[in-house]
């Protein structure tokens, strides 16, 4: 409902490499560090966004996605709910190309307003298990 398998199958494959990572953090036991790692896996840039802006898996974080100073493909949020809209909105002014709402984060007036921004969207989903299915 919130991503059918050909708007995953493009965000995964189609409309870049360049992932900012809304949430990821150093901090190992957090879902968003395992995502990340899955997505470099893949061939992915995983750019992290988070408040303390640190150095994960390499690459150079960013308090908030108006501070990149470059490209964002797709923006993959792994904030809760309530916050997830105000990311989206961020996202779209960025300029990015699609958005990506983690499992359990839903926020349907954001996926409305991005969507008709004219960004692919998925809500309540998680590329790091979308992924491996591509083959």
């Amino acid at each position: 409902m919130y991503g059918d398998q050909k708007t995953v199958r493009k965000i995964l494959t189609e409309l870049g490499d360049t992932w900012a990572v809304v949430g990821l953090s150093d901090n190992r036991e957090r879902a968003a560090y395992g995502v990340a790692a899955v997505l470099r896996g893949f061939g992915k840039r995983v750019v992290p966004i988070h408040p303390k802006a640190g150095t994960v898996h390499g690459e150079q974080g960013y308090p908030s996605l108006s501070a990149v100073p470059f490209e964002i493909d797709v923006v993959d949020v792994f904030v809760n709910s309530g916050l997830a809209g105000q990311v989206a909105d961020e996202a779209v002014a960025a300029g990015a190309r699609a958005v990506w709402f983690q499992l359990g984060v839903i926020d349907e007036a954001a996926y409305e307003r991005t969507r008709a921004a004219g960004l692919d969207m998925v809500m309540d989903r998680c590329p790091a298990i979308e992924i491996p299915r591509l083959g």
